[in-house]
């Protein structure tokens, strides 16, 4: 794989020692879309690793059995949608068929309830629909050699949680979800411990999450799978919370990992991914995780009227900015050897 404008992965190729962990599966077929589905649960933090995404798995399962069941099955869905469809192999074979599906399932059983019939259905109909945006995304900005990212999930799921209240067989939490946006309240002073909660939370509630420990379980994926790659995610988290805290976030806000998720997965899109990994791209990289997190408060704002949720939108507007942004700096641009 490389970093092609169309791909969300790492440029970097799973290694045979991805293979050994499910040869136990059954049949070669079996255990080689076993490892899709485990490196699609991986790229969402773009990560082309069935390591990364068992851990991921157990790291979901830890916050309830079934948030670990809708995100397995919904990026085992999306990636036997795409392959029925005849996607490239090549993403296929890396995971990124499955991610925005694996996103999308567990939005549903999240913001729906996870045990109920309706859901699951929903759940399931919304991967396979992802699949469909994500080629007519990736064709779109790809026409901008820009990469397609969470966009798909981002625009299902929107439509999904706005939508839901009108319809009684799948909203099953009385009124809807609609309010008027108001000015943050709360104190700002930040503990140490909401500190500490706050940076591990952060990676949690990339998968809505917001307990610290599945954030611990996920930041131990990413160091199994590419230390580098974890050292910028913290950095990331880190950038993002002190913006926050810089900025007059509740302290509140900062404790349950909401201002920071969006900056951990900018900060690794902009250094090491689609950008080379040096010094130079880290400091764009740092600077897009701050932005991304002064945006997350415009963005839920923007969506309150209509009862919808930031999701990822504020890695994804930034990303793309700063990537588009990126093509007029010569400095951020060129290999990873050329630093």
């Amino acid at each position: 794989m490389t970093d092609a404008p169309d791909a969300e992965g790492s440029a970097k190729a799973a290694g045979s020692s991805t293979q050994a962990g499910v040869r136990a599966l059954g049949p070669p077929r079996l255990r080689g879309f076993a490892v899709q589905v485990l490196r699609g649960q991986a790229q969402v933090t773009f990560l082309p690793s069935a390591v990364a995404g068992a851990v991921f798995f157990l790291a979901l399962s830890a916050a309830g059995w079934e948030y670990g069941l809708y995100g397995l099955t919904g990026t085992a869905v999306g990636t036997a949608t795409a392959r029925l469809l005849g996607v490239d192999r090549d993403r296929v074979a890396a995971g990124l068929e499955g991610f925005n599906a694996c996103l999308t399932a567990l939005c549903s059983a999240v913001f729906l309830g996870p045990r109920h019939l309706s859901t699951a259905l929903l759940a399931l109909a919304g991967c396979v629909v992802v699949t469909v945006v994500t080629a007519a995304v990736v064709r779109f900005l790809g026409t901008w050699g820009l990469p397609s990212l969470t966009l798909p999930y981002c625009l299902v799921a929107s439509a999904m949680t706005i939508g839901a209240p009108g319809f009684q067989r799948v909203w099953h939490h009385g009124e809807g979800l609609a309010v008027l946006p108001g000015s943050a309240t709360g104190t700002t002073a930040v503990q140490p411990a909401e500190l500490a909660r706050g940076f591990f939370a952060g990676f949690a509630e990339i998968f809505f999450m917001p307990q610290w420990y599945v954030g611990a379980l996920l930041l131990l994926g990413l160091l199994l799978a590419d230390r580098h790659a974890a050292g910028v995610a913290c950095l990331g988290s880190a950038a993002g919370i002190a913006t926050a805290w810089a900025l007059g976030a509740p302290a509140e806000r900062i404790a349950d990992g909401t201002a920071g998720y969006n900056s951990v997965l900018v900060a690794l899109a902009l250094c090491g991914v689609f950008l080379p990994a040096r010094p130079a791209t880290l400091a764009y990289a740092l600077v897009g995780a701050g932005a991304a997190a002064a945006a997350g408060p415009a963005v839920a704002a923007l969506f309150a009227p209509s009862g919808g949720h930031a999701f990822t939108w504020p890695f994804v507007v930034t990303t793309l900015v700063f990537l588009a942004g990126a093509k007029s700096f010569p400095r951020l641009g060129g290999s990873p050897e050329a630093a």
